[in-house]
């Protein structure tokens, strides 16, 4: 007798965007521990870009890109296969502007990255509000990360994406707004009493 599965409802999934150094990484795991105090089932797909094997930040090209793309969409096919919530360091859009900045569209992954955009339920915009710090990997130049950031919200624009802009005058409160739009939109649906 075959075994009968119960259909998993899909995912929802939540990138945190923006340039590097913002603290992208620090929030996705303060949004996974608050959602785990939820019992919250869920996954945090990490910033592949720190793995690639090929030259990354002011360096970077088709070959880099290519690998960051594919890594990145592969990690969050596994996790939402396996989780109802997958929180992501990075969505495919903010990582494809370096490759923009560097070398230009790429036409075979405009098509990949414009297809894989509607797989995000929530982009939440991380601003820049300090220069990057050197943390032996990332670009400490403050004017490549600027760059990042606004060719970033003029790609959102371009491909009539929205997000979730963090508001760089209250840092502090950006966990708790990151949470608490997670949280409303992951909440079942009320029925509306007679």
């Amino acid at each position: 007798m075959a075994e009968t599965t119960e259909p998993r409802p899909p995912s929802f999934k939540v990138a945190f965007i923006g340039s590097h150094g913002v603290g992208k990484t620090t929030l996705c795991y303060g949004l996974a521990a608050q959602l785990k105090v939820d019992d919250i089932p869920l996954d945090v797909v990490h910033e592949v870009a720190r793995r690639c094997p090929l030259p990354v930040n002011e360096q970077t090209g088709v070959a880099s890109e290519s690998w960051i793309l594919h890594t990145q969409i592969a990690e969050e096919i596994l996790a939402q296969a396996r989780y109802p919530l997958v929180i992501c360091d990075r969505s495919a859009l903010d990582n494809y502007v370096y490759l923009l900045l560097s070398d230009g569209p790429q036409e075979g992954l405009e098509l990949l990255v414009d297809w894989w955009m509607a797989s995000y339920d929530l982009l939440i915009h991380v601003p820049v509000c300090d220069e990057p710090s050197a943390d032996g990997f990332r670009s400490e130049n403050p004017a490549f990360q600027r760059a990042i950031d606004e060719r970033l919200v003029q790609e959102l624009t371009r491909r009539g994406l929205t997000a979730l802009a963090l508001d760089p005058a209250q840092r502090s409160g950006w966990l708790e707004c990151a949470t608490a739009a997670v949280r409303e939109r992951i909440a079942p649906r009320q029925l509306r009493l007679l």
